[in-house]
């Protein structure tokens, strides 16, 4: 009898498809996250008016990502989310929350004059920085590790609040910093475009010390990831990770004083990148680091096949309409008040 499972790895395919899903969000809904958090600094409410509309298009369906990603590990493997969930409950429902006052402010800015857009203003940085920074919370809290016991989280509700997490939590920030003002260099012209490459400046320098202190800090926490990364010949193949994302960074300042404007914020992609990679490689082949893998945490084959038949046709649909969208509204974008939609 046919059998998707007896053909393909399953557990395998579910992995790269949250992954990517995971990666896709940070990347495409981080650079409009960098934007609303750079937003209260612009030197000019004509900037603002830019700086809102260079993401209108394409703010709410960058998280479309997110939703695959958190309903894809649910559904592929729910051992891993009924553990994670209860550790993450509270900086997860922080950021949700953010997201949302975020979308309410980005749609009643659109009308507001006067001193509500200030209010609107406000409230959209507000969401947008709560979301950015909840979103490194979760990363260094998992990072760290998850306290598991059978096959229950056995930790207390605040055991992600610690030094490491609130660090990684701003080195989330910066990070979308950088996205969101190379994405303004593409989208924006004049006076808007030259605030943000100096912007985007600034925020090279954070990044790459975060990005330095989680490459140094993690083999230090733990024995196996120090074992992993310092072992020969396993070094030699590591260590170009963390050399490309030193080069980027260069490459990216040089190009920002060059006056380039598409491969910033290309080069930012290839930053996070890396960093994402390095940190996968850190933790595999576990979903819940550093306890259960993704084999023990898989759904059963054939709920798997199923939601893949499904996720096959679906997955194109959405790629395709989210290119469709980029090249539409592609250019720079005005200074003129537009609806989201």
């Amino acid at each position: 009898m046919f059998s998707l499972e007896n053909l393909v790895d399953l557990p395998m395919i579910w992995f790269v498809v949250i992954a990517t899903a995971i990666f896709l969000y940070i990347l495409l809904d981080g650079f409009d996250l960098g934007v609303g958090i750079l937003f209260p600094f612009a030197p000019t409410d004509q900037c603002r008016d830019r700086m809102m509309n260079s993401i209108a298009p394409f703010w709410d369906g960058n998280e479309t990502w997110l939703i695959l990603g958190g309903g894809g590990l649910l559904a592929a493997f729910p051992l891993a989310f009924v553990i994670i969930m209860p550790a993450l409950y509270i900086p997860i429902i922080v950021m949700f929350l953010g997201l949302i006052f975020r979308g309410v402010a980005f749609e009643f800015r659109f009308k507001a004059t006067g001193k509500a857009r200030r209010i609107w203003d406000a409230s959209f940085h507000f969401g947008s920085f709560v979301a950015a920074f909840m979103q490194g919370v979760v990363i260094g809290a998992v990072v760290q590790g998850i306290e598991v016991e059978g096959r229950s989280y056995a930790g207390g509700a605040f055991d992600w609040l610690n030094a490491y997490s609130i660090m990684t939590g701003f080195g989330v920030v910066f990070g979308y910093v950088l996205l969101g003002a190379t994405w303004l260099v593409v989208k924006t012209d004049g006076e808007t475009q030259a605030w943000a490459r100096k912007s985007a400046t600034y925020a090279i320098g954070f990044v790459a010390a975060f990005l330095a202190i989680v490459s140094i800090s993690m083999p230090i926490m733990n024995a196996d990831i120090r074992t992993l990364w310092f072992s020969m010949p396993n070094f030699l193949f590591l260590v170009p990770l963390p050399t490309a994302s030193l080069i980027m960074l260069i490459i990216i300042w040089r190009d920002l004083h060059a006056e380039r404007e598409i491969r910033p914020f290309l080069l930012s992609f290839g930053v996070f990148l890396t960093g994402y990679i390095g940190i996968g490689i850190s933790m595999w082949p576990y979903v819940v680091p550093f306890q259960i893998t993704y084999r023990q945490a898989a759904a059963a084959p054939e709920a798997q096949s199923l939601m893949l038949v499904g996720t096959i046709i679906l997955l194109p649909v959405i790629l395709g309409y989210t290119g469709y969208c980029y090249y539409t509204f592609r250019g720079k974008a005005s200074h003129e008040h537009e609806s989201a939609y």
